[in-house]
């Protein structure tokens, strides 16, 4: 059993009967995601880039997250963007919708298990 860290292709699947059955960790698969569509669409793949694991999941969200976050803080000072951040507010990514709780988790979690 892994975590989604070895989404990455550092584990060969490929290589089978080692990895048969092996059971991982992670969100639905992000380039599946009705939100994502359009992005995926116009901007990866339009570019011949198959966005990884990672892609869609981490930079995009962060970014968009923190942009908004600094935009409704009128500031770009840490501890004041945070604030924004862990305040529940909705935050609009190319994955639709998310927000943070207190302690900065995401609010809506979506992991299953894959063999």
């Amino acid at each position: 059993m892994g975590g989604d860290g070895i989404t990455e292709g550092r584990v060969r699947f490929d290589r089978r009967p080692g990895v048969e059955g092996t059971l991982m960790t992670y969100g639905p698969d992000p380039r599946n995601n009705p939100a994502a569509k359009e992005a995926v669409a116009k901007i990866f793949r339009a570019a011949k880039f198959e966005p990884q694991a990672y892609t869609l999941l981490t930079a995009t969200p962060a970014c968009r997250s923190f942009k908004q976050a600094a935009e409704a803080a009128k500031s770009l000072d840490p501890k004041k963007v945070a604030e924004k951040m862990h305040s529940g507010m909705k935050f609009k990514t190319v994955l639709g919708d998310i927000s943070y709780d207190k302690k900065g988790d995401r609010t809506n979690l979506d992991y299953v298990m894959y063999i």
